[in-house]
């Protein structure tokens, strides 16, 4: 029997990770990951404006190095049976492009232009402009926000195309396009040299920019320039046609396949968002909410077209039909802050290490740089054991968790987070564990939306680096849920995920699911709600609530 092997890419906040796997079973041949150098100096951010920006030539030399070492590693009979390769990336991460799809900042001056490179995820910088797209829609009889849970988000598609017009005219007139990040590489992978050509997943066109089959594709022109004149046309630059990323863009340019390493004959794959692909790695069922948990969390529902028919949930980050399985209805909600939660806390008790550390005058340089990466690494594990085994109380200190704005239920940026019921014995085990709590109460609060609306979740699915690595944050998910919660045995869900879609779009397998079930590596643990606690996290999470309204009413921006 012929060798087959395929290619999984996973483009991470900080990170690209090239996954290579038997696509017979799934079993990981070789991986290699690769951080990105302009992103990791912090270069093109600026997080007091909730600016992060990341270069596109980040994203092709981690490409190409995270690839070529995993296949190094595999060996050249591995090399020579490649067959395909798929990406995921963060999302929405857009970027302004000329028409043969050039992203500007790779262009002669643009090339330190924070305007004229990939606007990450987690940029909240068009706050004002998505609100300025809801109150707009209110005025069209077609809802053109239905299909995105009644809201739209500063940290999608058009509100940061009509920031980064409104910002920056160097870049507005040079712009013709504007591209995801998911939807770019599969484009220059295959050589693409005309924009209009490039092909579209219904992943980011459904949820972030508002194409909908419904609709006939994208809302009208007349919707955006009446928005505002400086998006009159763009319709017409941009796409009427998406694909399901089951589906082939195209096969590896000879410039890719040199750099690579690989032959011409290497199918590339519609490309999707890593929650999305993360969520078949994760080897989703219907009504299994996958919660791919990372510096945010992407909560991943798949449903039966024909069971949830023209039930739509509001509030949530949007359900497009394909858009995870092909076929199915694809429903996404999630947290801004998750991980990034725990690391706010972590920066801030390093703090005293940090800075005064450098100015010790006992220790040289070596000795610091050891002493701070010890510290580092025990943290957060310490943090959890304390906590862990501190009693729960119905009124002990209680944490909102909207440290970056609330993503769902109901997508407010500006909302902030906040911790009270602070006293004088409270210390920083007791503080970790009220945030715990709030990233939880805040997943609750995602599953009662999806109960509420008529979409029943039946099972939680952990995914990613905070499920596997956090115990106590697991067991702490289960009891606020009073569900049970299955981990994933794999590490790189999302990167599987998209070596499944890459055998899948390469004809090895004629449906994603034959592929989940022939690839995927089943779960390796399970969390149980431990009754003794569970009605206690029940007042709590009520309390939760009630502070969650005081700070929403007090302190949003969104309706002042």
């Amino acid at each position: 029997m012929k060798e087959n092997y395929v290619i999984g890419v996973d483009f991470g906040t900080d990170s690209v990770r090239a996954l290579i796997v038997d696509a017979a079973n799934g079993k990981e041949v070789a991986s290699a990951v690769v951080r990105y150098p302009r992103w990791s100096e912090g270069l093109f951010c600026d997080p007091v404006q909730s600016q992060f920006r990341q270069h596109p030539a980040d994203y092709v030399e981690g490409l190409e190095q995270s690839v070529r070492s995993a296949l190094k590693q595999a060996g050249s009979a591995v090399q020579q049976n490649i067959r395909a390769i798929a990406v995921d990336t963060t999302g929405s991460s857009p970027v302004a492009v000329d028409k043969t799809g050039t992203p500007l900042s790779l262009l002669p001056g643009f090339e330190k232009n924070p305007h004229a490179m990939f606007v990450l995820w987690k940029d909240h910088t068009a706050v004002k402009e998505a609100a300025e797209i809801n109150t707009h829609a209110t005025k069209f009889k077609t809802n053109y926000l239905q299909f995105v849970g009644g809201i739209y988000s500063s940290e999608w598609f058009w509100a940061k195309l009509l920031h980064t017009l409104r910002a920056d005219e160097s870049v507005r007139k040079a712009c013709y396009s504007w591209v995801e990040h998911c939807d770019w590489v599969p484009f220059l992978l295959t050589g693409g040299t005309d924009v209009i050509q490039l092909r579209r997943g219904v992943c980011s066109a459904g949820h972030k920019a508002l194409w909908a089959k419904e609709f006939g594709g994208l809302p009208p022109d007349e919707f955006f320039s009446s928005l505002d004149p400086l998006l009159k046309g763009f319709t017409s630059r941009l796409f009427s046609e998406t694909f399901t990323s089951d589906k082939p863009a195209g096969k590896l340019s000879s410039a890719w396949a040199e750099r690579l390493g690989l032959s011409t004959e290497v199918i590339v794959g519609v490309g999707a968002f890593d929650a999305h692909m993360g969520a078949v790695g994760g080897q989703i069922e219907p009504y299994h909410l996958s919660k791919v948990m990372g510096t945010s969390t992407c909560d991943m529902l798949v449903a039966p077209i024909a069971e949830i028919k023209d039930t739509l949930v509001h509030g949530i980050c949007g359900q497009v039909n394909g858009s995870i399985i092909p076929g199915m209805m694809g429903l996404e909600a999630g947290q801004s802050a998750f991980g990034d939660t725990y690391a706010w806390f972590q920066k801030l008790l390093q703090w005293p290490m940090e800075t005064l550390l450098q100015q010790s005058t006992w220790l040289d340089a070596a000795q610091r740089d050891r002493l701070r990466s010890e510290w580092s690494d025990k943290l957060i594990p310490e943090l959890s054991k304390q906590a862990q085994s501190l009693p729960i109380g119905e009124q002990d200190e209680l944490s909102v968790d909207w440290l970056n704005g609330r993503r769902t239920p109901d997508a407010d940026q500006t909302l902030k987070a906040g911790i009270t019921s602070l006293n004088l014995a409270t210390n920083a085990p007791a503080i970790f564990k009220s945030l715990v709590e709030g990233t939880c109460f805040g997943a609750k609060a995602i599953v009662d939306r999806f109960n509420e609306q008529g979409v029943p979740v039946k099972a939680l699915i952990g995914l990613g680096g905070v499920a596997r690595k956090s115990p106590y944050i697991m067991q702490v998910m289960a009891n606020v849920m009073n569900m049970p919660i299955r981990i994933h045995r794999s590490e790189q869900t999302c990167a599987a995920g998209a070596a499944m879609f890459a055998a899948t779009a390469a004809g090895l397998y004629p449906r994603v699911e034959e592929a989940m079930a022939a690839m995927g590596q089943g779960f390796d643990a399970e969390y149980k709600p431990q009754a003794a606690v569970t009605g206690i996290y029940a007042k709590r999470y009520q309390r939760y609530q009630q502070l969650g309204k005081f700070i929403s009413t007090n302190t949003s921006t969104l309706s002042l």
